[in-house]
């Protein structure tokens, strides 16, 4: 079986969800494996990245060894880069644009996720975790919900028939993309429109709960 690094996964993940990206548009980056995403953006997609906590513009999370600003935070709370052009402004005209309906997409993890497209990725019951942040206000506002995730935990599926833990958001999310497979979520089922060759096909399958059928022009992934 092949084993990617925890880096590996996250960088092919963060690279097709970027391809994708509807382009001219204002997407929104969550927390944590989602920012990375920005790092594979092209200026050619002329996409402008918004953050919750008061930022259109930014450029990425600064990576170690860069020179930073310590008052300039993303999402994540970490020191983050902008672009010429950035604007910043308070929490609520942040969340106005998000409740606005201005986002063509948000890009968010999750611990679990269904074929229904709902979402859990905020609490786990018993244990202490992060909150809510502004993952709420954005399933709901964003015109595509993106869930960028593992495509298991620890071996155990992460993609389910119905989520388990405590939902953020109940029929929102639009695409799932995992280091081994990109799905469309259509509600009762979920479509595999990409794929990872170095995987099998029926093993990617195999390790989700949720009901898959697999696209006619199914395409490869990229892994480079």
């Amino acid at each position: 079986m092949t084993e990617l690094s925890r880096e590996q996964k996250n960088t092919i993940i963060a690279k097709n969800i970027a391809m994708n990206l509807e382009p001219n548009s204002y997407i929104n980056l969550g927390v944590g494996l989602p920012t990375e995403v920005a790092y594979y953006i092209k200026p050619e997609q002329n996409i402008i990245l918004h953050a919750e906590n008061g930022l259109i513009g930014t450029a990425g999370d600064v990576k170690k060894g860069e020179t930073f600003d310590p008052d300039v935070i993303s999402s994540s709370g970490f020191p983050t880069t902008y672009k010429e052009g950035a604007s910043f402004f308070d929490s609520a005209l942040s969340f106005g644009i998000i409740r606005g309906g201005h986002l063509s997409a948000t890009v968010l993890g999750t611990m679990e996720v269904d074929q229904h497209g709902n979402i859990a990725n905020y609490t786990i019951p018993g244990k202490l975790v992060v909150g809510m942040g502004g993952a709420m206000d954005l399933c709901v506002g964003a015109r595509n919900v993106i869930i960028a995730t593992t495509h298991t935990n620890k071996e155990r599926p992460k993609i389910l028939k119905e989520c388990r833990i405590p939902l953020t958001a109940k029929n929102v999310a639009t695409q799932i993309v995992t280091e081994k497979a990109i799905f469309d979520v259509k509600g009762t089922y979920l479509l595999l429109t990409h794929y990872n060759p170095i995987f099998d096909i029926e093993d990617i399958i195999n390790e989700v709960e949720a009901d898959v059928k697999v696209a006619d022009d199914l395409k490869q992934m990229i892994t480079e």
